[in-house]
């Protein structure tokens, strides 16, 4: 079990007061290839005004911590439940073998109460990655077991300083405890968002870095509904990663009057360069129209070390199969309302009694796989998926245990940049393309996890 000891060393989410102190940055943490975890229950002051119990945690008084791994070099982790809810763990974006990829009755049987589970795996692709459940999902996600999961480039970029900014909200009552983890109205629309926004499990923590120096700003969004829209108005820099992979096609520094869109599951990797002079801040701030929320501060200490984003090595390009466009086969996937109403539970990881999505015309029936897989992808083949949505609201699109390029939308243009999560606008039809190079069942579903839970998921097949 990990300990709160361990915790600090490993995460920068205990290591500030908001309005008192800043935060540690957390670079000098090493790489643990060898982990023990327990999910337990755990409880903590989000809103600095009481303490929240029923959360959900590696630990019984912290958040999940920042696990860091090294590229190329075998991972374990040893999961033990000790929750009385049945649960597993799932490792997002992480190419791993599918016994490893953590989906109930896909890839392994749920953890009952002090059940144990052992993950091994060998991470393919340095960047930032991270791990939630994958059963009772919206419950222990919406009560906070989400984390960061750092894989380690071989060499080095030079950041002076690492910031992880683990962005999520809870959906917390005057009392400062839970309410409404989930609605069937949200369900049936966006979601249901929290009240209580946080950056590692801080209101509006104040992160210190060395002034004229270089930041890695490595930034989750990892709520369950949430799109978030950010902005780094006083921030200079560039975007260098997103979702893992280093970029191929620059994305625009994000504005207020541009920011940069990040839904649930995705993240950002941003070289950030810290003003000159000692107290000046950069603030990150989410947008709603003309609203700007802020969720962190950054802050220059000391005297301008005056290093440049030109100084950086830029970072290597993970070991990916690149798709041949024209020899591809192209399936069609229609997300949608679902075609009935009721939503069988025939497992132990949780349902809501209801569906109102579903993928080509069938809803996910709870838990099993009974349905058969939505596609049979070639091994080794390129292919096309064709993501057609037939909805009014948005669906970050996740695919387990691959890794794909946006080719095409018949609404924008779609920077060809690799990932595993991709927003599917309202009534877009967007074209991905990838190498079915990793053998497996692969969950395929929306990251809006009330949208999943009642309907929207299936899974994709490479035999």
């Amino acid at each position: 079990m990990i300990s709160r000891r361990r915790f600090l060393q490993t995460s920068t989410a205990l290591a500030c007061t908001p309005g008192l102190g800043a935060c540690t940055p957390q670079n000098a943490a090493p790489a643990n290839q060898n982990v023990s975890l327990d999910i337990q229950a755990a409880q903590f002051d989000l809103t600095g005004h009481g303490i929240t119990t029923d959360m959900v945690s590696l630990s019984g008084d912290a958040p999940p911590p920042v696990l860091r791994i090294r590229q190329g070099a075998e991972f374990t982790a040893h999961i033990t439940n000790r929750l009385k809810d049945y649960t597993s763990m799932h490792w997002h974006g992480l190419r791993l073998p599918n016994e490893m990829d953590g989906v109930p009755y896909l890839t392994q049987i749920p953890m009952g109460e002090n059940d144990a589970y052992t993950y091994r795996f060998t991470p393919q692709d340095a960047g930032t990655y991270w791990y939630h459940p994958h059963c009772m999902t919206m419950d222990q996600m919406a009560r906070g077991l989400t984390g960061m999961l750092i894989v380690e480039e071989e060499e080095a970029p030079g950041f002076d300083d690492e910031i992880t900014l683990n962005l999520r909200d809870f959906r917390l009552g005057r009392d400062n405890q839970f309410k409404d983890i989930y609605t069937a109205r949200g369900a049936a629309r966006a979601g249901t968002f929290g009240n209580v926004l946080t950056a590692n499990w801080q209101r509006q923590p104040v992160y210190d870095a060395a002034a004229g120096g270089l930041v890695r700003l490595r930034i989750l969004a990892s709520d369950t509904s949430r799109i978030y829209r950010l902005a780094l108005p006083e921030g200079k820099g560039i975007i260098i990663a997103m979702d893992g992979h280093p970029v191929v096609e620059p994305v625009p520094w994000p504005t207020k009057e541009a920011p940069l869109i990040l839904s649930p599951g995705q993240r950002v990797d941003i070289a950030l360069k810290m003003p000159t002079d000692e107290g000046q801040e950069i603030s990150l701030l989410t947008m709603s129209g003309n609203r700007e929320r802020p969720l962190a501060r950054l802050r220059a200490i000391g005297r301008d070390i005056k290093h440049a984003i030109g100084d950086l090595r830029a970072l290597p390009a993970n070991p990916l199969s690149i798709p041949r466009l024209e020899n591809a086969e192209v399936h069609e996937f229609v997300f949608g309302w679902s075609p009935s109403g009721d939503l069988p539970n025939n497992g132990f990881c949780g349902t809501m009694g209801y569906t109102f999505w579903s993928i080509n015309r069938t809803p996910w029936p709870g838990d099993a796989s009974g349905t058969g897989p939505l596609a049979v992808l070639k091994h080794g083949k390129s292919h096309i998926l064709r993501l057609r949505n037939e909805s009014p609201n948005e669906h970050p699109i996740h695919l387990h245990g691959l890794t794909f390029l946006p080719i095409r939308s018949n609404k924008r243009a779609v920077a060809n940049n690799w990932t595993d999560t991709a927003l599917l606008l309202r009534e877009e039809t967007l074209d991905i393309a990838l190498v079915a190079d990793n053998l497996g069942d692969w969950a395929f579903h929306c990251h809006v996890i009330e949208h999943q839970k009642t309907g929207l998921a299936g899974y994709i097949r490479v035999a």
